[in-house]
């Protein structure tokens, strides 16, 4: 009998973990909600995955089993799991944020005290990051080493005859404070989840509209976008006019479903894979560009795995510090979407309404923040973790770093002007105009230029629009001058 112990992988299909798990015997599936780590995501976030969790146990159920869930601390909670159901060996998965990590030292340490065999297996990532080297001077070279090692196919999903009748063995739920299953009286192995999160002090509600849960919606939503949209994917997805009229065309969407972990990474690499060696002429190119995106976030794996600090420590290393800016009245207004910028507004103004930002945007309201108002990136990044549906802890800190000059860019100082990226990407005004109601009126190249408008002609054409909180030529030399000054080079 083996254990499989479901972390940030609420799913039965190509799941590295629970196939082996599979394979060496029949498996009891397990989620242990641990408040202490998730205190530490965002309600959206922890909304959203415990949708997913609840799909999980639907699907056990649908196989003839059923998902044992309980409350506490994974390294006791395991260990008496493990005993009452005589396992001989608990199957997981890695991960890599530093809480994780710790938390996975603990269940290994106590299992082997009590003599249970542990078994981890690379599942978030389609390298193991300790197959590479530690640094990389680039992506390019990071890619070449990366694309070198071979890919696993997806795992299937296990047989019903592999995975335990629990709710045969009469295992169902009881009390919480004591450690039990969590489920009905009537030993039906419903899990209430919201009872669960009541009697863990947790806000299981979103104050926002979440997407469909679960590995059906996020293969229905990838389907769509191979079907329709990987096949243009470099040429529109900066598009935001596209990202208006058809979302989940211009870009894949998938982010919240591979940050939940409600989809295998490698089923969406071996799906992306065939769509490139069906693709002729310049659509290659298309598909190929979405391949290059999914090798990007398996490079915040690889910093993090090396950088276990990286939400916390500049990945860069400065001669001198960087004079950050102490504004509380700016981040507000940038975190209100108030900051006289359309496109930096609209960004922050999405991500209040969806828990997502569009990429280009995204990019551009990271690089305000940090360059023209010379906030410091942590800053920025714990308000996206607690805002985004999205959030993963080695993309966002990877990227933030990226934008904020401080992380793996071989440019030593990038400012993304947002005036210039409106005029590139959002000329049209489309992108800003859906989330910026007091410019719907005005033309659009006029939003496009509006921060170099006269304060006179912006009251006149947008009174309730905010001006400018920052010069925009001014913001820009400054932050220059002190990521110079940082670096030495004045």
């Amino acid at each position: 009998m083996q254990l499989f112990w479901h972390r940030r992988d609420p799913r039965t299909r190509d799941n590295a973990g629970l196939a082996a798990a599979a394979r060496a015997g029949t498996t009891v599936p397990v989620f242990v909600c641990d408040a202490n780590l998730f205190e530490t995501t965002g309600a959206r976030k922890r909304a959203f995955f415990l949708r997913h969790v609840e799909r999980l146990a639907e699907r056990y159920r649908e196989l003839g089993s059923d998902l044992i869930v309980r409350a506490g601390d994974p390294e006791n909670v395991l260990v008496e799991l493990a005993d009452e159901y005589g396992a001989e060996s608990v199957f997981y998965n890695e991960y890599y944020r530093p809480e994780r990590r710790r938390r996975q030292r603990a269940v290994e340490e106590a299992l082997a005290d009590a003599g249970v065999e542990t078994d981890a297996r690379t599942d978030a990532v389609l390298v193991d990051p300790g197959r590479l080297e530690e640094r990389y001077p680039n992506h390019g070279r990071f890619r070449d080493d990366w694309a070198a090692v071979p890919k696993s196919e997806p795992y299937p999903e296990p047989e019903p005859d592999a995975l335990a009748s629990v709710q045969d063995e009469g295992v169902s739920g009881s009390d919480l404070g004591s450690g039990s299953d969590f489920g009905s009286d009537s030993g039906s192995g419903l899990v209430d989840f919201a009872d669960l999160n009541a009697d863990l002090d947790l806000d299981a509600e979103a104050d926002i509209d979440l997407p469909e849960p679960g590995y059906r919606a996020a293969r229905e939503r990838f389907d769509g976008f191979l079907d329709g949209g990987i096949r243009s994917y470099a040429d529109t997805r900066d598009d935001l006019s596209r990202a208006v009229e058809a979302p989940t065309l211009a870009v894949s969407r998938m982010s919240p479903y591979l940050a939940v972990g409600a989809i295998g990474i490698r089923e969406v690499w071996a799906d992306a894979t065939d769509a490139f060696e069906a693709a002729t002429g310049d659509e290659r190119r298309n598909v190929d560009k979405y391949r290059d995106e999914l090798s990007w976030r398996e490079q915040m794996y690889h910093l993090l795995y090396y950088n276990p600090d990286l939400a916390a420590t500049n990945y860069k290393s400065f001669p001198n510090p960087i004079a950050w800016r102490d504004d509380d009245a700016a981040f507000e207004a940038w975190t209100a979407g108030r900051t006289g910028y359309p496109l930096v507004d609209a960004g922050m103004r999405q991500l209040n309404a969806e828990g997502y930002v569009h990429n280009r945007p995204r990019q551009v309201v990271a690089s305000f923040l940090t360059k023209h108002l010379l906030i410091d990136w942590r800053r920025g990044a714990r308000h996206f973790a607690e805002r985004l549906i999205d959030h993963d802890h080695a993309s966002n800190h990877g990227a933030w770093q990226w934008t904020a000059s401080t992380g793996t860019d071989s440019v030593d100082v990038r400012i993304f002007d947002p005036v210039a990226q409106a005029a590139k990407y959002d000329p049209d005004a489309r992108f800003v105009k859906a989330y910026v109601p007091e410019l719907r009126d005005v033309p659009a190249e006029t939003v496009v230029d509006w921060p170099t408008l006269s304060r006179r002609e912006r009251e006149a054409l947008a009174p309730d629009y905010p001006h400018p909180i920052v010069d925009r030529d001014e913001g820009y030399e400054r932050a220059q001058r002190v990521f110079e000054e940082a670096l030495g080079k004045r």
